[in-house]
């Protein structure tokens, strides 16, 4: 039987202005305050702390002394003062934006069910996985990001400033100039007339962006966009599964119900297409559908995960089901990554060097006709 999520309430406290909590306040102007790596590292330690014995107070003084950046060592003693004070954890990690609604939720059930020191583990494997996904996603992606702004930079300073003198010298010497040199010196003006506003445009566009992903049409339409690109679009269907498939293994293995799974899962998945059909599934569970049936609606989940789920609602597996099936998804993320990458490296190197080589050719056509009417 599920428990209602309106009974594990986060209570948000009205603000009041606190000098000493602002001069405490991190500032990171190169990264998050207490980040998945570091919250790795937190959830892992914690664990064995609690596994040997040792108090959940004692546990997090011991963790806040380790701790390298003055932020952190301040962010858990103020996790230690809050116990001190009565609270219970996940209420003292509540005061605190930079823990997500799902380690809250998390850390709840663990309290309820005295459980809290595998709930920990679980998170710190949860957030082992995001930083091995994170860090495939970055492997496959810099080297071909790197190429693209070299060869946009190249192509810039050719425009902006090689191709001119060129056309310089062909107007000062009245060269008859091929259809190919008019093209690129055509660009060049172009870019050169406009490319102070291309700027402009694009830092409206980035701020544009930003405001407007909070909107759920956004979400939706740049979403269905996303999945259609090849290669990409499977990638990020593939690497929101996998978030999906590790959260719900975790609450399962927490023996928190179905029905919860599925309301807390849809409180942390960011992508649009996951987020809606878990927000459609809660309503079809509590009318007595299976999970596998009401995967069948939405394509975003694929064969393998209905098929498996179905198996899961047989065998009663949970766990262990969606523990495999995050174990599939992230080998599969690993692998279309390193696809990506294979395919898009050379690709961004033919690209770059044709795009050079055209506008040499273009301006070294006119020199060689100039050369000869000098000889």
């Amino acid at each position: 039987m599920a428990f209602r999520l309106d009974n594990l309430p986060r209570e948000k406290k009205p603000y009041q202005w606190d000098l000493h909590r602002l001069l405490q306040t991190e500032i990171n102007g190169f990264g998050k305050a207490f980040g998945t790596k570091k919250k790795e590292a937190f959830y892992t330690e914690l664990s064995l702390l609690l596994t040997a014995g040792v108090s959940l107070k004692d546990a997090l003084s011991l963790l806040a002394t380790e701790q390298k950046k003055q932020a952190d060592q301040v962010l858990l003693k103020n996790l230690v003062q809050a116990l001190i004070r009565g609270a219970r954890f996940s209420e003292a990690l509540s005061e605190h934006s930079v823990f997500t609604n799902y380690e809250y939720y998390s850390l709840k059930i663990g309290e309820s069910t005295g459980d809290l020191q595998r709930v920990c583990r679980k998170l710190g494997v949860y957030f082992k996985n995001r930083n091995e996904q994170k860090k495939s996603i970055i492997n496959a992606l810099s080297y071909p990001a790197v190429v693209l702004l070299t060869a946009f930079l190249a192509i810039a300073f050719m425009l902006q400033f090689v191709v001119p003198m060129f056309a310089e010298i062909f107007k000062l010497n009245k060269v008859d100039l091929p259809t190919l040199t008019k093209g690129i010196i055509a660009i060049s003006e172009f870019f050169a007339d406009t490319y102070p506003l291309f700027l402009v445009v694009l830092v409206f566009l980035t701020l544009g962006i930003k405001v407007l992903s909070k909107k759920d049409s956004f979400q939706k339409t740049s979403s269905i966009l996303l999945l259609k690109i090849p290669f990409v679009g499977p990638l990020v269907q593939k690497t929101y599964l996998v978030q999906f498939t590790q959260a719900t293994s975790l609450l399962l293995g927490a023996d928190v119900p179905m029905l919860n799974c599925i309301q807390l899962t849809q409180k942390m998945i960011a992508f649009y297409p996951i987020r809606t059909a878990l927000k459609e599934i809660e309503p079809q569970l509590l009318a007595g559908v299976t999970l596998s049936k009401s995967l069948e609606k939405f394509p975003v989940f694929d064969s393998k995960m209905r098929s498996l789920v179905k198996v899961a609602e047989e065998t009663h597996e949970y766990p262990f089901i969606f523990d495999r099936l995050n174990e599939q998804y992230s080998e599969e993320v690993a692998q279309q990554s390193k696809m990506l990458r294979t395919f898009l490296e050379p690709l961004l190197i033919v690209f770059l060097g044709v795009v050079v080589a055209l506008v040499l050719i273009a301006m070294y056509m006119p020199m060689f006709q100039l050369s000869s009417a000098i000889v």
